[in-house]
């Protein structure tokens, strides 16, 4: 599968380097060659701050491509959501099929060699969910299903309150035992 990454810093390297691993084709891309990339890929990841999103995405043609989004807008200090991440994407790439997932760990963790984590997957389209789950699966790791792409705001709350624990000096991992 042909994987055009928008963003070229550790996250867009990690799982890159994990999916040309198991055999993908990945074009990584900084910020002015993002139509580049998208053009390229069959399957999109957004793995930018934020803060740039708009401006990648609306350089980009995405219509028909799955686009997944690893993107949290996290206040740092306050540990809360900006605004959902998820929800602005579907709504500047209105003709994509939009699938939140890989937004829970901290970009180191895909630059492990065997990272083996749960990977929650929010999304509204069978086929894009079926794919991203397939490419959870070829980098080791296990997909689940978290339900439609309104929970996805629900994931990136989790983010934040995780980095909050973490931030604070507190094992997030701890704190959940069931």
């Amino acid at each position: 599968m042909r994987i055009g990454i928008l963003g070229a810093g550790d996250m867009a390297q990690g799982l890159g380097a994990h999916w040309v691993k198991a055999g993908h084709e990945v074009k990584l891309s900084h910020r002015d060659e993002s139509a580049e990339a998208a053009a390229f890929g069959d399957v999109i990841l957004v793995a930018v701050p934020a803060e740039a999103v708009p401006e990648v995405l609306g350089a980009t043609d995405l219509a028909g491509k799955v686009l997944i989004d690893c993107t949290n807008a996290i206040i740092p200090g306050e540990w809360t959501v900006r605004t959902s991440m998820a929800r602005r994407v579907a709504e500047l790439a209105p003709e994509a099929k939009v699938v939140k997932a890989f937004n829970l760990c901290h970009e180191s963790v895909w630059k492990r060699q065997y990272p083996h984590k749960l990977v929650p997957i929010c999304g509204d389209d069978p086929s894009a969910i079926n794919l991203v789950k397939r490419l959870v699966a070829d980098i080791g790791c296990t997909p689940a299903e978290a339900g439609p792409l309104s929970r996805a705001e629900v994931l990136e709350a989790a983010a934040a309150f995780v980095i909050g624990l973490s931030v604070a000096g507190f094992d997030p991992r701890a704190a959940v035992d069931m």
